[in-house]
């Protein structure tokens, strides 16, 4: 679905949903002005063409892993065999490749700073066609959210 397709009661229930992703269809559907199953039509909709996610937002530290970091990944060769190896890393939380001075980022997710070394030393390094990487720690989180709208 394109950004084309989405009418404005689309975009308002992706802003609602964006704040609230628990949000009950009958809430919904009073918000936006429409029945409640014509609601759970249109977020089947988006659901089922990937426009949208409705997904559970963690904080990592919560869950015993301290260490982020991106790593910043220059390849020779195919950058796009690279990320397909990447995107099975479980520990990859986020990962596009780029134009520019890379050819890929991947943030990494992990317990401590021995499974950080291990990741990279033992498995990213070890992928085929990865020429180089810069690693940047995390030492804090400032800012993170996932509500930029339907701009």
């Amino acid at each position: 679905m394109s950004s084309q397709s989405l009418d404005a009661t689309d975009r308002a229930l992706i802003h609602l949903l964006q704040r609230d992703g628990r949000r009950p269809y009958t809430q919904l559907a009073k918000e936006v002005g429409l029945s409640e199953a014509a609601v759970r039509q249109r977020v089947q909709r988006m659901l089922d063409n990937d426009t949208m996610q409705i997904v559970a937002v963690t904080d990592p530290l919560q869950l015993g892993l301290s260490r982020q970091a991106m790593v910043l990944i220059r390849v020779n060769g195919d950058v796009r065999e690279v990320a397909d190896q990447l995107e099975q890393i479980e520990e990859v939380a986020y990962l596009v490749v780029t134009a520019g001075s890379v050819d890929l980022l991947a943030e990494l997710v992990v317990s401590d700073d021995d499974a950080l070394f291990s990741l990279l030393n033992d498995r990213i390094r070890q992928i085929p066609g990865v020429l180089s990487t810069e690693t940047i720690m995390y030492l804090g989180l400032r800012k993170q959210t996932y509500q930029w709208g339907t701009r």
